[in-house]
This record gives structure tokens, C-alpha cells and sequence, in this order.
């Protein structure tokens, strides 16, 4: 009956289904002719077994070639034994005879002469394969007789009679032969015979054993080839087949039923990588899945209070958008918040406490406002709101004036402190300020900085002409960048005195920037304060910072070379001292330059050492170890600590000019200058004070005994070229200003 009659579907030779290996091509027959001959691993082992079965065999041959020889060379002494045998006489006819003396005498004779004739010798040489003999008495091995070649061997005693020898050249073999070889006669025959075709048999039959081993080795290896295509190649190549399948998807790989016994090593082994593969593609699926879960979470949601991110707060005013497209759009409120001085209190409580309270604050925001808010922590501490705006909260400044109260009603408690929180508010509407919901995102930020500016804990909504304020804003910044690029830039001076001596002994380099237009004068000078704190906000400072330096250092070294020795003071930014290499730039714009360190004053403000004392406390010892003067700029408008200011390594303060304006009408003010000046000399520092502007201002510092004076009363900032006429025209009378 066959299979089909029998519902058993068909197998080929491997025991595999026709229907399982047309499905999965990798099931068929690997062990093909040309795949067992191509197989290289088939090749190392049928090579290694094919030269092992031949060293075998001629290790074999060569023990067996010895054997051999010794036994040609016996059947050749056996023939040369036949030859002679015949020709020696029966032993002593007189044993068996009646005893006579004539008998006697004629066996005594006989004994000493040869048993064989020159003619019978001539004919066994002639005839046989012996060339030459020697004969010998058996009792005291005389010799009787010797026909033909020479022998080498010479019998001398018993000893001898077990000798052999060959010839060098392998055609002769000399042998002995004893009485019991030669029909028990009492003779000893030396015979030479030829041995030529021994050589010859030998080859013989080593041609033919090495042919035949070469032939069995053969054989044997290719039995072996093909077993090992069958039993060893084909399942490897099966396996192989299973990792590149794995390789290629290794989540969701394409692997046949083994058709391989797994009770057997290599069908085990297959069984195994197969459930190995299997566990790797779940593993990968279970690891693919996390890990898109955890991208997911990084790449939408906050990792510190599980809020949605920016992108994800983004995508949802997106959808509100796309939604509202062939409708009318629902109002919507997007606010932006920052938590005021939130810098503080990570700086001073440290990140752990600043961490719990911004996810108290999430927390608080998720729990009071509705499911239909989207609340997202965009950065640090800066918060985003949307809310669709409903009959109860119908205006967007509503929802953010809710917002402010959630966050500052009750102190965030943190490990038994309380903190009280404010925050700054920006608030736009969609689509009222936009209907772009990128452009209501970025209004409320532009809202937000308004706030700040204004002084924060505020709300404000966003206008169009805070946007044009930013504009305006990007725009000076664009022109700013130009200006430095063109060289539009230009640098004003104003003359420093010894209160004293009235000798002018320095100048305060001024950064000016006269804006080209298109109108009647050609442009505007911009005053600094608008254009400095863009250039602070931006890092633009920074360059611009390093462009004044130099070009101050060069006026310095010119006013030297032309017999002037004054000091010129150049301003230095806080992102300029700690952003860019300060040290590293002044050492090489003086070694540029030229100018002597001394000529050089760099003034910081104080509120920039507060930012980071230990970075300041070294920056400033290594610009004061380069030889420069170093000043401290508006002192006592910020907050410095004096137990820092004595490791300063400072040589003047630089008295603001507000306390000296307000000096002779505020007593406070007044009292303040006399403070600095005091704190200064007992710190062993000069004290200079700006802002001079009337002969009161000059009578009150001198009787203060302040150091060194600038102002309006005795020169605005001019230019370079007017200041070098200055200084050619002054007298040295600071009264002369008194006109």
C-alpha cells in the first residue's frame, strides 16, 4: 500500500516531507557533489585522514621492505644451496663399510682435497646463479678449493659460519653453507651468488604496495567525504542556513523544523541553537518593545515629573489645529510660566530639593486643573499650559491667574522646610494671537520675557507690540553683528586724574556704535545701554569684549611711545570673564601690542565674582600675575562678601556714579562713598570715583580723601583723536575746569 493510501505523507532519503521541504528550500539535500568538494572544513579532515591512512601505510611498508629483502635473499641462498648440494659427496663411505686400513687411508686423503672438480665447478659457475666458491675443511676449516670470483669472506672458526655479506653495490651475496646444508658432509662451501634482481624485486614491490595504498587511501577518503557531507556537512550547513536566516531578521527569523535526530550530538546541537535563536528573537521583540517605550517616554515626556515635554505639548496644539481645519477653531489658552529665582534655591538648597519642588509642582498643576488641560515641563523650571476656554473660564487670563494662585497658595514643604513659590506668566490665545500654533507658543514665551523683565511674579498677555519689541531686539542684534564684522564700531575715551596732583593718569576706554542709515546726518550713535545688555544676552559681548582690548591696548602703546605713561581702563564682561580663555587672550594682546601690563586696567563689576568665587579668586590672580591692573567697577551697586574681597588681587575700587550724583543732597549716598573710600585704603587699594560733574562733586571727594576722579566736569568720552589734543592741551590744573 503506499503512503498516500495510508495518510503518511512521502519522505525523501533524509526523512524529511516533500510538502516541509518545499516550504523551507534550506531543508533540501545539502550533500550535493559539488557542495562536499567545496566544503573546505570536509577538505581539512579528508586531507588530514587521507595523509594519516598514507604515513600508516608507508611507515608499514617501510618496516615490511627489510623483511622482504631478507627473504629474497634466503630463497637466493636456498637456490644457490640446490645448485651445490648435489655436487658434494656422502660423508665418510668408510662408516659404513667393513673397517680396512686401504678405506681409512683413502678417507684420510680425500679429506684434504676439494670434494667438487675444476670441471664440475666450471659448470656450476657457468650455470647457475653462483659466481664463485670457496671450500673448507669442516674440523679445522682449511681451505681446499676456490672457483671463480674471489670471496671476501674467509673462514677462520665456528664464529664464521653464521656470516653474510653483500655486496656494496647490492649484485652479489655471499653465504655459507655448513655440513648439514650440504647432505651432512664434512664440508664448509663459501658460495658468492648473484643477488642483482633482489634490487629490482624490492622496487617491485614497493611500486606496487604504494599503488596500492595510494588506491586504499583513496578510497577511504572519499568514503569519508561523502560521510561527511552526509553527517556532518549537510546538518552544519542546515544550521548555517538557521544563523543567516537569524541574522538577517533577527526578531522574527525563518526557521524550518530541524529534520535532523535529535537524540544524536550534532541534531541535538542544531535543536539548541535553533531554541536559542528562538529565545534571542523573543528577547529582541521584549527588548525592542522597552526600549521603543522608553524612547517613546524620553522623546515625549519629562524624565523628572512625567509630564509631557515640549515636543509632545507641540504636537498636541498641532492637533487642536488640524482638528479644528473646516470649523470653527476652539479658543484655546496657551501659558508659559517660569518659577522665579528657582537658581536660588538649587544653588543654595541644592538640585535635590530644586527636583522635589518642581515635581511639586507638576503634581499641584495635574491635580487642580481639569483632564482637558495639557500640562508640560519644557525646561528647567519653565512650565507650559494649553486648556480649551470654556464658559466659566472664557478668557485666557483667567486660567493663568488660577495657575499663579495653584503654585503660590500653600509653601512646597521639602525635608521639613517650607518654600514659598512665585512664577512669572506669559499668556497667549489660540487662534486670537495666532492660528499658527507654533506662533501661540512662541507669543506666550515673548509674553513670559515681558514679565521677567518687568520684574517677575507678574502675569502678562501677549501683545503685538511685545513682538515687535523682539524684532527690534533681533534686529539691533543683526545690525550689531554687522557693525562688528565692518569695523563700525569705534572706541571713546574719558580722561582719569590724580585728585591730588590733577594729572591726568589714565582713561576709561567706552565702547560707542554709530548706527549708518540713509537719513540727512548718516546715522545715530545708539546709546550703550541698549545695545550692551543684547550683546551680553546674545554672547556677542564676547568678541566684541576682545576687539576693545585690543584696540584700546594698541591706543595705550602709541600714547607710551609718544611720551605719555597713562593707564587706560577697558570694561570686561561677566560672559567675557568666565565664557572666553581671559588670561590666555590679555597675555597674547599684550605680547601683540606691546604695551607695557602695567598701562592696562581691566574692570569687572562685583556681581560678576559672586557668580563663581573660587573661578573669579583664580582668574584674577593669574591676570594680576600677567602685570595688568585689576579694578572692581561699580562697587557698592551689587553684593560682595569682604571676606572675598580681601583675597581679590584687585588694586582700586571704582565708586558707582549714582552714590557720588547724589552724594551732596543724600546723606546716604554720601555716606556710602565715605565708606568705600575708608574700606579701600584699609584694604590698601586706590579708590577712584566717576560720575564727577560740578565743582561740589570734586571739594567732597578731595575732603574724603579720595584717590582718583572722572566725569562730565572735566571731559565727556571723546574720540581718539580728540582725546590725543586733550591731553597736548591740558595744563595739569584740575581748577582750570572751573570756566
Amino acid at each position: 500500500m503506499s503512503f498516500l493510501a495510508k495518510g503518511v505523507k512521502p519522505q525523501n532519503k533524509h526523512g524529511v516531507s516533500d510538502t516541509v521541504a518545499a516550504a523551507f528550500p534550506s531543508l533540501k539535500p545539502q550533500s550535493t557533489s559539488s557542495q562536499i568538494w567545496k566544503s573546505r572544513i570536509s577538505w581539512r579532515i579528508t586531507i588530514s585522514a587521507f595523509l594519516t591512512i598514507l604515513i600508516v601505510q608507508v611507515a608499514i611498508l617501510t618496516l615490511t621492505i627489510p623483511q622482504k629483502e631478507a627473504q629474497y635473499l634466503n630463497e637466493i641462498k636456498e637456490i644457490g644451496r640446490s645448485s651445490i648440494a648435489p655436487l658434494i659427496k656422502d660423508g665418510f663411505a668408510a662408516m659404513n663399510t667393513p673397517f680396512s686400513i686401504e678405506k681409512a687411508r683413502e678417507e684420510l686423503a680425500n679429506r684434504t682435497k676439494s670434494p667438487i672438480t675444476a670441471e664440475q665447478a666450471r659448470q656450476l659457475l657457468s650455470s647457475t646463479i653462483v659466481n664463485g666458491i670457496s671450500i673448507y675443511n669442516a674440523q679445522d676449516f682449511l681451505l681446499l678449493g676456490s672457483y671463480g670470483e674471489p670471496i671476501s669472506m674467509i673462514m677462520i672458526d665456528q664464529e664464521s659460519l653464521s656470516r653474510s655479506y653483500r655486496s656494496v653495490d647490492g649484485s652479489s651475496y655471499e653465504v655459507v653453507y655448513r655440513g648439514n646444508d650440504l647432505r651432512n658432509s664434512d664440508y664448509v662451501i663459501v658460495a658468492r651468488l648473484n643477488s642483482e634482481t633482489v634490487a629490482d624485486r624490492i622496487f617491485d614491490f614497493a611500486q606496487s604496495n604504494v599503488m596500492i595504498m595510494f588506491l586504499l587511501s583513496l578510497l577511504v577518503t572519499t568514503v569519508l567525504m561523502i560521510a561527511l557531507g552526509h553527517w556532518l556537512l549537510e546538518p552544519i550547513l542546515f544550521m548555517r542556513d538557521n544563523l543567516i536566516s537569524a541574522s538577517k531578521s533577527p526578531e522574527n527569523p525563518k526557521i524550518p523544523p530541524s529534520p535532523y535526530d535529535a537524540n544524536d550530538e550534532i541534531g541535538g546541537t542544531i535543536l539548541l541553537a535553533q531554541k536559542l535563536i528562538k529565545q534571542n528573537a523573543d528577547s529582541m521583540m521584549q527588548v525592542r518593545s522597552a526600549a521603543e517605550d522608553k524612547i517613546h517616554k524620553l522623546a515625549y515626556f519629562d524624565s523628572l515629573t512625567g509630564l509631557p515635554n515640549r515636543t509632545l505639548f507641540i504636537q498636541k496644539l498641532a492637533e487642536k489645529a488640524f482638528a479644528a481645519e473646516g470649523s470653527k477653531a476652539q479658543r484655546t489658552a496657551v501659558i508659559t510660566l517660569d518659577l522665579d529665582h528657582f537658581k536660588d534655591i538649587n544653588d543654595s538648597m541644592g538640585h535635590n530639593v530644586g527636583d522635589a519642588i518642581l515635581r511639586g509642582v507638576g503634581k499641584r498643576l495635574r491635580m487642580s486643573l481639569p483632564e482637558s488641560a495639557v500640562i508640560a515641563r519644557f525646561d528647567a523650571d519653565e512650565f507650559a499650559i494649553t486648556m480649551p476656554l470654556s464658559t466659566d473660564l472664557n478668557k485666557s487670563i483667567d486660567i493663568a491667574e488660577k495657575v499663579a494662585a495653584i503654585i503660590k497658595t500653600e509653601p512646597f514643604k521639602v525635608y521639613n522646610e517650607n518654600f514659598q513659590i512665585r512664577s512669572s506668566i506669559g499668556v497667549a490665545t489660540y487662534p486670537d494671537d495666532s492660528a499658527d500654533p507654533g506662533d501661540v507658543l512662541k507669543n506666550a514665551d515673548i509674553a513670559l520675557n515681558r514679565a521677567k523683565e518687568e520684574g517677575r511674579d507678574r502675569i502678562k498677555e501677549y501683545s503685538e507690540d511685545f513682538d515687535r519689541a523682539v524684532q527690534q531686539r533681533f534686529q539691533l542684534l543683526r545690525d550689531l553683528r554687522d557693525a562688528l564684522e565692518n569695523k563700525d564700531l569705534n572706541i571713546f575715551y574719558q580722561p582719569q586724574f590724580d585728585l591730588k596732583t590733577g594729572k591726568i593718569i589714565g582713561a576709561e576706554a567706552l565702547l560707542r556704535w554709530f548706527k549708518k542709515d540713509n537719513s540727512k546726518e548718516g546715522g545715530k550713535y545708539i546709546s550703550p545701554a541698549e545695545f550692551i545688555p543684547i550683546a551680553e544676552q546674545s554672547g556677542l559681548i564676547v568678541p566684541i569684549g576682545e576687539w576693545v582690548l585690543k584696540e584700546a591696548c594698541r591706543t595705550a602703546r602709541e600714547w607710551h611711545d609718544a611720551g605719555h605713561d597713562i593707564r587706560i581702563a577697558v570694561n570686561v564682561s561677566g560672559a567675557q570673564f568666565f565664557q572666553s580663555d581671559m588670561v590666555k587672550y590679555t597675555a597674547d594682546v599684550l605680547a601683540k601690542t606691546g604695551v607695557k601690563p602695567h598701562n592696562v586696567e581691566l574692570e569687572v563689576t562685583e556681581s560678576v565674582f559672586m557668580d563663581d568665587i573660587s573661578i573669579a579668586i583664580d582668574t584674577l590672580k593669574r591676570l594680576h600675575e600677567l602685570g595688568v591692573e585689576l579694578a572692581i567697577d561699580d562697587f557698592g551697586t551689587g553684593y560682595s562678601s569682604l571676606s572675598y574681597l580681601r583675597q581679590f588681587s584687585i588694586d582700586r575700587l571704582k565708586i558707582d556714579q549714582s552714590f557720588i550724583r547724589n552724594a551732596l543732597n543724600n546723606a546716604d549716598d554720601a555716606a556710602i562713598a565715605r565708606t568705600i573710600v575708608r574700606l579701600g585704603h584699609s584694604l590698601n587699594l586706590k579708590v577712584i570715583a566717576e560720575g564727577v560733574e560740578t565743582k561740589e562733586h570734586e571739594q567732597f571727594l578731595l575732603a574724603e580723601e579720595c584717590d582718583e576722579v572722572q566725569g562730565f566736569r572735566y571731559s565727556k568720552p571723546i574720540p581718539k583723536d580728540q582725546f590725543w589734543d586733550f591731553i597736548n592741551e591740558y595744563n595739569g590744573n584740575l581748577s582750570s575746569f572751573d570756566q
